[in-house]
């Protein structure tokens, strides 16, 4: 296809989906099962779990030298992130009352954030992807995020961050870890910011000239995603997605009915999406309003709503998966490689 290009890995990975994607899942079930001896056969790995590591101090360095304060992420609680695209939630009794694992810190960040001005989690999460979500390579139903959140700040503000973040990171990779990207096969380019920018809209047409088509309201489908992601040399953003494309915590544009003030940044090379923010409703009325046009049960988010009720500042940030990051910058072709004792999406794991 004319003017998108896939990093060799993320090639040869579609290309074993296309033609057996039930096999190729059946070898990744019997690799995860003897995982520990996989790590210790393959050197591979203790380079990208080193690079992983430099990756989370990076982050750190990064948000902490600009006044961010990192907290402790909930683990469970009476609410999380009623998700997309189908991912279930985990529920567990505790002490009689019926929590949830995280599946996002999203709902926690805003209160957090009103307190201490700039703070992120290094956060948890489990969400139960539709087992078909395994052959995108970029699904887990365990990972790692880390949560960012700004008070006051507009979505233009967040999306400057992150991008500042993912050049920080990347830059900080080429200096402490080339010998092992080196050896992995990678030649990481440096993310130099500003990054592109483009609207839903224009994502769509972009895809449509592609010889795609996306019925406008949507997300957009796994497979498109890759193949966006791979028109683009660098990371780039998507912004302003529909209202019905996307969570009730996301912010509604009061002059544009319908279009969200939120966006995705997205890997080149067909890496797909490395990170989704927004500015937050914050508003009771709204957020209600939101919640029943979701179909979710706002008794659910009781706690959540009565401190809305209470007054919350306006806020925007993101979260930028860490086992996503780990396969972009280490140009891996699946993200299963990029953490230990993986939980891929429909493989019951032994470990």
């Amino acid at each position: 296809m004319e003017g998108v290009r896939f990093h060799p890995s993320v090639e040869a990975f579609e290309r074993l989906v296309r033609s057996d994607g039930s096999r190729l899942l059946e070898e990744v079930a019997s690799k995860l099962a003897r995982c520990y001896s996989l790590y210790r056969s393959d050197s591979k790995y203790a380079r990208v779990f080193r690079v992983q590591a430099t990756v989370l101090k990076a982050i750190r360095e990064y948000l902490d030298a600009r006044g961010f304060v990192e907290l402790l992420p909930p683990i469970l609680g009476p609410a999380t992130d009623p998700g997309i695209r189908g991912a279930g939630r985990v529920s567990v009794e505790f002490y009689g009352a019926k929590y949830k694992l995280m599946s996002s810190a999203i709902l926690y960040k805003q209160m957090m954030a009103d307190v201490l001005g700039r703070i992120y989690f290094v956060s948890p999460n489990v969400r139960l992807e539709k087992p078909e979500a395994a052959l995108t390579g970029r699904h887990l139903a365990e990972f790692f995020q880390v949560d960012v959140e700004i008070r006051g700040a507009s979505y233009h503000d967040a999306m400057r961050v992150a991008e500042g973040l993912l050049s920080y990171v990347v830059g900080r990779v080429l200096e402490e870890n080339w010998r092992d990207l080196e050896a992995l096969g990678r030649h990481l380019e440096p993310a130099r910011p500003p990054f592109p920018r483009l609207t839903y809209e224009q994502a769509l047409e972009r895809l449509k000239a592609m010889g795609f088509e996306v019925r406008p309201g949507e997300e957009i489908p796994w497979d498109q995603e890759v193949v966006l992601s791979a028109s683009f040399g660098k990371p780039f953003f998507v912004t302003d997605y529909p209202k019905t494309a996307r969570g009730f915590y996301d912010r509604e544009d009061p002059e544009r009915s319908g279009v969200l003030r939120d966006f995705d940044l997205v890997y080149p090379e067909g890496f797909g999406e490395a990170a989704s923010g927004a500015e937050r409703e914050h508003e009771y009325e709204k957020v209600l309003r939101r919640l029943k046009e979701g179909g979710e049960d706002p008794s659910e988010y009781a706690w959540y709503l009565e401190m809305l009720k209470e007054g919350v500042s306006p806020s925007a940030g993101f979260g930028i998966g860490v086992e996503r990051l780990t396969r972009y910058v280490c140009g891996l072709p699946a993200i299963w490689e990029a953490r230990p004792y993986p939980k891929v999406p429909g493989i019951t794991p032994t470990p």
